[in-house]
């Protein structure tokens, strides 16, 4: 260092410039003003820009400069971490703390086949578990259902009873590792496996960690993988809000999800808006039910999207928060600072990620990542490189996991609680993210609620117009994704490929068809028939009747048939 620097640096202060000494300090605008005369237009006249119009991947307009004209510094608004409003995250020390928990998605073939691959990432690293399960599973359908041909484990894994659940677990330490399951039609149902698993394990339902999706509302309006009208699903996910706050103290019953919502093609305040919306009415009907809003508002988990564009993320973390922690002490009356937090898990943009050139997915995902990271998540899963071709290898999902770990222990960003606040942009954009979603919530509330405007199709045709404007501004060149309309390569794929036969399911009908000769035929038909009749009732919780169904050794299509015998089945109605 040149020794004529060492004592001003030293003191902590920057050497001021001979030209500031001589000005007197001036007024923000008048400093802007002064600046876009003497530097900007300059600047301008020699380079012009590279566009008119600068936004973000969700269509907000960027501008030039933030500075405190766009962000008037309100530390009301911002705060401290771990109280009241929460912009900066739910506790205090963060990362400085505990890192976030690495929790990598995966499920395929067989439940033995699962095991295998959940071991492989515990051994490696990973701090909990995320099951994915298959298609027919996700549907409620049986492996030996004609329905099911070509899909069992092909996308997931698959579980057709509580016997496969006990194969999913085997030498899983469930009293000490958190499973997190991405199941929303049946998902009191595998819920119901899990616990009883659990039992069976010697671990007790008060011991029990983790989180069910359960977002039933998302799915239609999103992902639609939903099994019965509207209404009646959403007294099932209410069946369980009540089930988890009287017996599984450790256990999450929904994940409130905008994941989905923005892999269906909307933008980040849609996503943002969407998802606190379905928040809302899943406490509504809880309260509705007769729960008091701080017995189970602390056990409410939400899981999001983390996109390419950085700052919009980071800003829709940061307003996710204050935003829902207004809605549950304002809107709701939760008394306790825990029941007004928002902890949520991120993943990775999938709908980001290109089949061309695919290592360049490895970028993509390190960048949502470190979003995701810098937002404040409480847990994450980052997305393997060859997930555009196909379920990932084990290679490529140790390469994601790889990527978690570089970023706590190697990058920095966890050493300090929100480094961002106070940025004009981010604290601008901030503000924004939740000004639009507020927007939202009055039209969804003018509509009649979630519920009201799903059977509109309200956010079906938000979503599809969001995601029409993006594709059109991809096919023009207008938005520039590298290695498919930008900086292209005319070279073949070449990504090792997982393939999974159709064995999974010879396997698991020849179960099925042993686990229904075994069986005790009365119980089993006793069972369902009590199943039935509860759901028929709006005064008794299912969730007993579900347990119950399972013991007497009913498949989750059975189980699933035997509601919508009750309830009816859901066909939506076509948006154009």
């Amino acid at each position: 260092m040149p020794t004529a620097l060492v004592g001003p640096m030293s003191a902590g202060r920057a050497v001021p410039s001979p030209a500031s000494r001589s000005r007197p300090r001036a007024s923000v605008p008048e400093e802007e003003r002064r600046w876009t005369q003497e530097v900007l237009r300059p600047a301008l006249d020699k380079s012009p820009e590279r566009k008119e119009r600068f936004e973000t991947l969700g269509g907000i307009p960027v501008e030039r400069l933030y500075s405190p004209a766009n962000a008037p510094p309100s530390f009301d608004r911002i705060g401290y971490p771990g109280q009241p409003p929460f912009t900066r995250g739910v506790h205090p020390t963060m990362y400085r703390g505990r890192l976030w928990s690495m929790r990598m998605f995966s499920g395929f073939g067989s439940p033995e086949d699962t095991n295998r691959r959940f071991r492989y990432l515990l051994q490696h690293g990973e701090s909990g578990l995320s099951i994915a399960f298959d298609d027919p599973t996700l549907y409620g359908i049986d492996a030996d259902d004609p329905e099911a041909l070509g899909e069992v484990g092909k996308c997931g894994v698959n579980v057709s009873s509580l016997d496969d659940m006990g194969r999913l677990l085997a030498g899983i330490p469930l009293a000490d590792v958190t499973s997190s399951m991405t199941i929303n039609g049946p998902a009191n149902i595998v819920w119901g496996m899990y616990l009883l698993t659990g039992e069976a394990h010697g671990a007790s339902a008060t011991t029990l960690g983790g989180t069910t999706q359960n977002d039933i509302l998302k799915e239609y309006i999103a992902q639609k993988e939903f099994l019965y009208p509207p209404r009646p699903a959403l007294r099932l996910v209410t069946d369980t809000i009540e089930y988890a706050t009287r017996h599984t103290p450790r256990w999450n019953p929904v994940s409130i999800s905008g994941y989905h919502i923005r892999e269906a093609g909307s933008t980040a305040v849609q996503e943002l808006a969407f998802t606190l919306a379905d928040g809302r009415a899943y406490v509504a009907a809880a309260i509705e039910r007769g729960l008091d809003v701080d017995e189970f508002a602390p056990r409410l988990s939400f899981f999001f999207n983390s996109h390419n564009d950085f700052f919009e993320e980071i800003a829709k973390f940061r307003a996710a928060r204050r935003l829902w922690g207004r809605v549950m002490r304002d809107e709701f009356g939760a008394r306790s600072e825990r029941s007004q937090w928002l902890r949520f898990h991120t993943q990775t943009a999938g709908c980001s990620c290109t089949a061309q050139q695919p290592e360049l997915n490895i970028v993509r995902t390190t960048v949502q990542a470190l979003a995701g990271v810098l937002g404040g998540t409480q847990s994450l899963h980052t997305n393997s490189y060859d997930e555009a071709l196909q379920l990932p290898t084990e290679d490529a999902v140790r390469i994601a996991l790889r990527t978690q770990q570089i970023l706590a222990h190697e990058t920095g960003v966890t050493e300090t609680v929100d480094p961002f606040a106070g940025s004009y942009y981010v604290e601008w954009l901030t503000d924004r993210m939740e000004q639009e979603a507020q927007k939202y919530f009055d039209q969804i509330d003018a509509m009649g609620g979630v519920v009201a405007g799903i059977e509109r199709g309200f956010f079906q045709r938000e979503i599809q117009e969001a995601s029409f404007r993006y594709q059109r501004a991809v096919e023009s060149g207008e938005s520039k994704v590298v290695g498919v309309n930008a900086y292209t390569v005319d070279e073949p794929i070449a990504v090792p490929r997982l393939r999974i036969s159709e064995s999974a399911r010879t396997l698991q009908s020849r179960r099925l068809a042993q686990l229904r000769a075994r069986r005790n035929a009365s119980r089993h038909r006793a069972a369902l028939d009590r199943l039935k009749r509860v759901a028929g009732t709006e005064a008794e919780n299912t969730m007993p009747a579900v347990l119950d169904a399972l013991k007497a050794k009913a498949t989750l299509g059975e189980i699933v048939r035997a509601f919508q015998d009750v309830f009816g089945s859901y066909r939506e109605r076509s948006m154009y």
